[in-house]
């Protein structure tokens, strides 16, 4: 803390501290043109950094330098109960570590606030048409989740500086944007920029309210919650100057797919991007989430817009107390984060997007940044006319039509636009396509009272879109079993079913395992689909029925502007989030401990097992020498590739492993709820039937599956039974692989799972960042190649053998010393991928919670 900085914040009786006399005092002048990142950085280094470090971590921000490291201390910890939930268990296991090394478990505890939402956990097994959806699938989520859910319990008694909101309430991001984020936080008298890092992907939604929040993984989020910084180089910090209006009956979906488009040409990876300009200032704060929202998509790590007048409106619509506003307000103008007064910031690189330019847009089939303008479907050869076929269902045929994530619920003008569209095509006497499951699912109970207050939830029930549960589902690839018949006819025709949802991800196998494909939409135009019945359907043109004589087309069904917007604004309203808000953050009383410091670990749960991270694999050394290739893959290997989320099937090895467990196959749930059993977890490793490793050549060609080839016998086998060979052998393991290898959601088990099958290095030619940070987390060492070289330019087939040799320092040039089958031998430079010494200090320790364990120990025997 360097105090000579600290002052009083005018007009308050708080301080603050003055991060612009200490960059005016290194070098006169250039705090005006450091962007809104670097201020918010720089007073967390005034505020939190020690002395000592102070001038030379404030100048890599002034003078746009990368060479050291310096410390960033968020104020936060948000998580969702699947990463959140490991996390803790995790934290479980080191309380046991620790007591069993002579230590006092109960002394574990996050040190960072840290606040748990359970959303992950519901599969719609009842679609929106059942009136009592959202009963049933609560039930069953709790059926279902008994085991993890009584440790949830647990951990909110045991441990300190831990809160939960409870399933049924929400998703995490949607909740953080409404309620729990205050913007300026206030401690000590202290008055600072609210900043956190979240166990999702998708945490830079808050990033809107002008934010600074990170997706990490679970693992960096425990490092996090122990007190550790977050130990960074300064980010390219990247403008994005938006131009224009955007056109009458475009949706802040269409303005994002088109910007999630354009922003993965312009080569934003680990960028942190900040939104300025006319047009941003005209968006409203739910528009500029649902652009945050999608940083992972488009690959930027923070998605940034300047606290300015919308900033403010949203706190008094959401029900912010008026105090807190004016706070915010005073703090951002005096501390420079209010828009006017960042605007002779200087960019390293400015990006220029004109609002005006987008069309109606949907993104498919495979991934969000593959934009498909909805007027060009025929052209792409996605739409197109189609003839009946024998049995129910037409090719192509939607079998999931989802509004679903807080991408698009957290904006109620794209919610409204899909109740009026609802009311229109209900006054015109259409349907729903009966093969198509709709859903319904906000982030937010607020949805629910606005929808009502609107007359609108009675529209979408009668289309089938009511309201299945709030929480996170399709999205997550937690959309439930189909209909027996329905599954049964696309089996037995092979038909090329698919999904629309209004979600962030659509990754091949995600959404459903019999939707071959998935196509991200706005939700008005979700249920249009569930309407059309089929995406070989030119949605802009293509005759949706026919009543009393006259065609009905889309654009018969979409309201105006106008009236969406005079629906918005007569009805939402403050009180409707204060009505939501204020119960569900009662705080409730501790009475001393309830429960033991350590967890009572059920022996049968096949969702909450004790980790196994000082003992087996992990126990032993890392020589990474002698290591065989359990895969080699090509680009944009996704997390949904190396650690699935969605529902288990009986034939996979995670379901053979469950039966045997005595669960029953209707309650397998999804992988995401087993990652706290590594048990069950291990067994999603590489589990994705559209995985496609290199190595499993069957008839000379390469077969797509969760296959593997045990070598040296050359053997074809599943994955999973290649993995326990390996195990059994103690063979090290290494993965070969092409760009951005791991994006996608920030799971942790992606990098668990293969280090837990003894996987020491990953060689590829890039990483995605919360990944990278996972894998390190793991104490597997990423290794990247040099531009130009690559599996293919090597001739990697997976018989050799694998060696790295060199001093582990930060970025520094190691050798992979590859040996071939022939004896020939190749020393190819690789660059490691330990970004600084905090990165090298994680691994060399062999991961986060080993990293903490020894200096916890040696803190209490000091």
């Amino acid at each position: 803390m360097n105090t000579q900085y600290r002052k009083p914040l005018p007009g308050t009786p708080l301080d603050y501290f003055d991060a612009r006399s200490a960059v005016e005092a290194l070098v006169p002048g250039a705090w005006a043109g450091l962007p809104y990142t670097s201020r918010v950085l720089a007073e967390n280094l005034v505020r939190r950094g020690a002395p000592e470090q102070l001038g030379a971590s404030l100048g890599q921000l002034i003078h746009r330098k990368r060479d050291l490291d310096f410390p960033w201390y968020p104020a936060r910890v948000v998580c969702h109960d699947i990463l959140g939930q490991t996390a803790l268990v995790d934290l479980a296991g080191l309380r046991d570590a620790i007591a069993e090394r002579g230590g006092d478990p109960a002394k574990v505890n996050p040190v960072v606030p840290t606040q748990l939402i359970v959303d992950h956990s519901l599969a719609v097994e009842c679609g929106g048409y059942d009136p009592d959806a959202f009963t049933k699938n609560r039930a069953i989520e709790d059926r279902r989740n008994e085991d993890r859910f009584h440790f949830i319990d647990w951990t909110k008694q045991a441990f300190e500086n831990v809160d939960v909101i409870p399933p049924g309430n929400g998703i995490m991001h949607q909740i953080n944007l409404e309620k729990m984020s205050p913007v300026v936080q206030v401690q000590g008298g202290v008055a600072f920029p609210d900043t956190l890092v979240g166990t999702d992907s998708h945490t830079p939604h808050v990033d809107a309210l002008g934010v600074l929040a990170v997706g990490v993984g679970g693992l960096e989020a425990e490092n996090v919650m122990l007190g550790r910084a977050s130990w960074m180089r300064l980010p390219d910090i990247i403008g994005v100057e938006l131009a224009g209006h955007r056109q009458p009956g475009i949706t802040a979906t269409d303005i994002v797919l088109a910007m999630t488009e354009f922003l993965r040409q312009q080569k934003v990876v680990g960028a942190y991007l900040e939104f300025y300009g006319p047009g941003a200032r005209s968006l409203t704060l739910g528009d500029r989430a649902t652009i945050s929202n999608m940083a992972p998509e488009y690959g930027a790590t923070a998605a940034m817009f300047a606290i300015d007048e919308q900033t403010l409106e949203y706190l008094r619509l959401t029900g912010r107390e008026e105090q807190q506003v004016r706070l915010v307000h005073t703090y951002a103008q005096e501390a420079g984060l209010w828009a006017d007064t960042l605007a002779a910031v200087e960019y390293e690189r400015v990006l220029h997007f004109d609002l005006s330019t987008v069309v109606r847009n949907m993104a498919g089939p495979s991934n969000p940044h593959a934009r498909l303008a909805t007027s060009e479907l025929t052209a792409r050869g996605i739409a197109g006319a189609w003839q009946a076929t024998p049995g129910q269902l037409p090719d192509g045929a939607v079998i999931i039509a989802a509004i679903t994530s807080c991408t698009n619920t957290s904006n109620p003008r794209n919610v409204i636009a899909a109740g009026l569209l609802a009311r229109n095509a209900n006054r015109l006497g259409l349907a729903r396509k009966p093969w198509v499951k709709t859903s319904l699912a906000p982030g937010s109970k607020t949805v629910a009272l606005y929808l009502d207050e609107a007359g609108l939830s009675v529209e979408l029930e009668k289309l089938g879109f009511g309201i299945v549960a709030f929480a996170c589902t399709t999205c997550n690839g937690m959309s439930g079993a189909l209909d027996p018949a329905i599954q049964q006819e696309i089996i037995d025709r092979d038909l090329y079913a698919t999904a629309v949802l209004s979600g962030n991800r659509n990754f091949d196998g995600r959404i459903h395992p019999y939707a071959k494909q998935a196509f991200l939409a706005s939700p008005p135009l979700v249920v249009a689909y569930a309407i059309a019945g089929t995406i070989r359907f030119d949605i802009e043109n293509d005759v949706l029925a026919v009543v009393e004589g006259k065609e009905v087309r889309l654009k018969d069904l979409w309201p105006s502007d106008e009236e969406i917007d005079a629906v918005v604004s007569a009805s939402v309203k403050p009180e409707q989030f204060r009505q939501v808000y204020i119960p569900m953050f009662a705080i409730e009383e501790r009475t001393g401990p309830q429960v033991p410091p350590l967890y009572a670990w059920r022996a049968q749960s096949t969702y909450i097992r004790r980790p196994p991270y000082w003992e087996g694999a992990l126990a032993g050394a890392r020589n990474l020498r002698g290591m065989r290739p359990l895969a080699v893959l090509g680009d944009n290997i996704t997390t949904d590739h190396l650690s699935p989320s969605n529902a288990i099937l009986a034939s996979s090895a995670a379901g053979e492993y469950l039966l045997k467990m005595g669960l029953p196959e209707e309650d397998f749930n999804s992988y995401a709820t087993h990652r706290g059993d590594h048990l069950t977890a291990q067994r999603a490793t590489f589990a994705n039937p559209k995985l496609v490793n290199e190595m499993a050549v069957v008839g000379g060609k390469v077969k797509q599956g969760s296959l593997a080839r045990v070598e040296p016998e050359g053997q074809v086998v599943r994955m999973w039974e290649a993995i326990e060979t390996y195990m059994q052998r103690k063979q090290p393991l290494i993965i070969i692989a092409g760009a951005d290898y791991g994006q996608g959601s920030s799971r942790d088990w992606a990098a668990k799972g293969v280090r837990l099958a003894g996987v020491e290095a990953i060689a590829a030619e890039g990483f995605e960042r919360i990944h990278r940070t996972n894998l390190i987390g793991m104490g597997v060492l990423p290794l990247e190649f040099k531009p130009g070289t690559n599996r293919h330019t090597l001739g990697i087939d997976g018989t050799e053998l694998f060696d790295v040799v060199g001093e582990r320092t930060p970025r520094a040039t190691l050798t992979l010393l590859i040996q071939r089958r022939s004896g020939e031998r190749v020393e190819v430079p690789v660059t490691c991928r330990l970004d600084t010494a905090e990165e090298v200090s994680i691994y060399e320790a062999g991961g986060v919670l080993q990293r903490f364990a020894q200096d916890f120990l040696e803190a209490a025997s000091a």
